[in-house]
């Protein structure tokens, strides 16, 4: 079953890049008291994801806090290792949240898991975007095939 607006979102921890190494954070402690843009990219260093979608988010980080977001979040089903060098190449800084789901675990609980065997990639997770206010979403934008639309920044900044 697919998440749906209204819906709290489900326990689980991602990976991130902490100071000492890879560190889990919760979907708790990442939404609680929070309002949140989350997007999720089919996979790091694919064309769509770090020519447009990543590129979208970091250029409106602003725009999307001065209408009351407080954290900004990209997920991917990559490991932790590589969520960090993405960050880091395309210059995220503190503006986005890099959260790896290198299981697909979370694409699994959400229902937005991607089947890209056809494409050497393995499990993957659709291209999305959500608002999320105190862990509950507020607005869901899930794409059709490989488009990119609903799911950019400038969408949900429409959204706000």
């Amino acid at each position: 079953m697919t998440i749906s607006k209204g819906d709290t979102l489900p326990e689980f921890n991602f990976v991130v890049m902490g100071e000492n190494g890879p560190e889990p954070l919760s979907t708790k402690d990442l939404t609680s008291g929070a309002t949140v843009a989350l997007f999720a990219v089919p996979g790091a260093y694919t064309p769509t994801c770090s020519v447009s979608h990543l590129p979208g988010y970091l250029n409106n980080a602003e725009a999307l806090r001065a209408k009351g977001v407080d954290k900004i979040a990209c997920i991917s089903v990559n490991d932790v290792f590589v969520m960090d060098a993405w960050g880091k190449s395309s210059n995220v800084g503190e503006d986005i949240i890099m959260l790896a789901d290198g299981n697909a675990e979370f694409a699994d609980l959400t229902g937005t898991q991607l089947d890209g065997r056809g494409f050497g990639m393995g499990p993957r997770c659709k291209r999305y975007s959500m608002l999320i206010k105190d862990g509950k979403v507020v607005e869901l934008n899930i794409e059709d095939g490989g488009e990119f639309k609903v799911s950019s920044a400038e969408y949900m900044l429409a959204q706000l």
